[in-house]
């Protein structure tokens, strides 16, 4: 059973924030996790809080299998449910799992399960051992240091350390979890007085915001949603993220999080502030469900529900599922298509500002024609550098036109759209990667010809090129224009 158990699927990262679960649930307030290389098969992993601890006989009932029920009534900061997690994460990790503790103004008390051991007895029993294995007691020795807490020990890496591994993988390894950890506990590490302080080898871990919170550039969050169901209060906040073009290289690249920007849409799923699910569409959708496309990677979704609904919501051992209850499907799909409707249009206009009620439009360079068996891109004439080619050409007319034509019929759109999957990136476009002094070339250009030819006035010009794509991305430019 225990090696069965092995194979619930968990990654390092995962395990290690069930551990973290475990000492947020006993009231820490720091957690140190300790990766030490010492060879391969003497690599350990240990984490060591600050919490309460647990006494000889509840230590012991920790480290039994399933002692809780799912079905038990719990606090209400529980981040538990199963009573597996500890032996569960370990296991799918190690082959030996040793844990100090100790609650306040008590000895501390040590068990080990070794199922090594377990395997070469004869009785076939299931044997908890007393301390931890003859060379490992000093790897307990940071616990002595703390009136009360925890030490979980992790030995016998053999999910991890495996044929050809070394000491560089290990140091990925802590940088693959200090990411997933950034981002399971964000809302406990943020903030002015964060209730948690994690650290991984002597290194405090920065809490990842998948939602940009307060950055100036942010075009829309909703207000917070709240509905009550017979599991107790959901609450909902929806979020579209700034387009790139909008954001330096160093906040775009920390804002597409661990899986990059695609992989990150969707609901965020929060259980007492920690993040359970981080993405995805949870099955939602007209239909057929949607999935994770480009138009939508800037839509992102807070979804946090009580400790009492993992039943209804499917959460599973891992907390690595969910599935959205059936009472809650329809409301919870009308917000998911208004956020995604919107998170299309940032995308589309780039970032750019969208007509609205009372808004100037933007001058657009393309338009759309949609047909019954589908839709055609066409350069709009109406846009100022091309309605003053059409209006000087003359003779050359006709040449112009035919030229624009064949660039409407050969728009490379298959190629775009491969390069955009394959790449996971738009490609550049609006003068990305040039020079200033390219757009300002281009930009007195169109300007002189605003005044000299279509006589505007210069403030008229400098207006009209401020709301043009793609000038209007530039006000500083378009400011630097002279006037009147």
């Amino acid at each position: 059973m225990l090696e069965a158990l092995r194979g619930l699927g968990y990654s390092t990262a995962d395990a290690l924030a069930d551990i973290v679960d475990n000492s947020i649930s006993a009231g820490a307030s720091e957690v140190w996790i300790d990766f030490r290389w010492e060879g391969g098969d003497c690599a350990f992993i240990s984490i060591l809080d600050n919490g309460r601890g647990m006494s000889d006989p509840e230590l012991e009932a920790a480290m039994r299998l399933g002692e809780k029920s799912p079905l038990d009534e719990r606090s209400g900061d529980d981040l538990g449910r199963f009573g597996m997690g500890l032996k569960t994460a370990s296991f799918s990790q190690c082959r030996s799992l040793t844990v100090g503790s100790k609650r306040e103004g008590c000895s501390e008390s040590c068990l080990r399960w070794d199922l090594d051991e377990i395997a070469a007895r004869d009785d076939g029993a299931w044997a908890l051992i007393e301390g931890a294995a003859e060379d490992s007691q000093e790897r307990l020795d940071p616990l002595a240091g703390f009136p009360s807490g925890t030490l979980v020990l992790w030995e016998k890496l053999d999910r991890i350390v495996t044929e050809g591994y070394n000491a560089d993988y290990f140091l990925k390894l802590m940088d693959r979890v200090e990411t997933h950890l950034a981002m399971i506990f964000h809302r406990l590490l943020e903030g002015p007085r964060p209730v948690l302080r994690l650290l991984i080898n002597g290194q405090a871990v920065e809490p990842w915001d998948p939602f940009l919170t307060g950055h100036p550039a942010k075009p829309w969050n909703s207000p917070i949603e709240r509905k009550w169901t017979p599991a107790g209060m959901v609450e909902v906040e929806c979020h579209v993220l700034p387009h790139k073009d909008m954001l330096t290289t160093a906040v775009c690249d920390q804002a597409a999080g661990p899986d990059g920007w695609n992989s990150q849409q969707g609901f965020y799923v929060y259980r007492n502030g920690r993040l359970l699910l981080a993405g995805g569409w949870l099955g939602l959708g007209h239909g057929r469900a949607w999935n994770r496309e480009e138009a939508q990677k800037l839509a992102r979704i807070r979804l946090d529900i009580p400790n009492t609904a993992d039943a209804d919501w499917k959460i599973d051992i891992r907390k690595a599922t969910a599935r959205i209850p059936v009472y809650l499907r329809q409301w919870l799909t009308t917000l998911a298509e208004d956020t995604r409707n919107r998170a299309r249009r940032v995308f589309a206009y780039r970032g750019s500002p969208t007509p609205g009620a009372g808004g100037v439009p933007i001058e657009q360079a393309w338009t759309v024609e949609r047909f019954k068996d589908g839709m055609r891109y066409k350069v709009d004439i109406s846009h100022p550098a091309v309605a003053a080619v059409f209006e000087s050409a003359g003779p050359l007319l006709p040449l112009v036109k035919a030229m624009l034509r064949v660039v409407e019929e050969t728009v490379p759109v298959q190629r775009i759209w491969l390069d955009t999957a394959e790449n996971r990136e738009t490609p550049m476009t609006g003068f990305e990667g040039e020079p200033p002094s390219e757009v300002v070339e281009i930009l007195q250009t169109l300007f002189e010809d605003m005044i000299e030819r279509r006589c505007m006035s210069r403030a008229m010009a400098k207006k009209t090129l401020a709301t043009t794509e793609p000038f209007q991305k530039y006000p500083s430019l378009v400011a630097a224009l002279p006037s009147d």
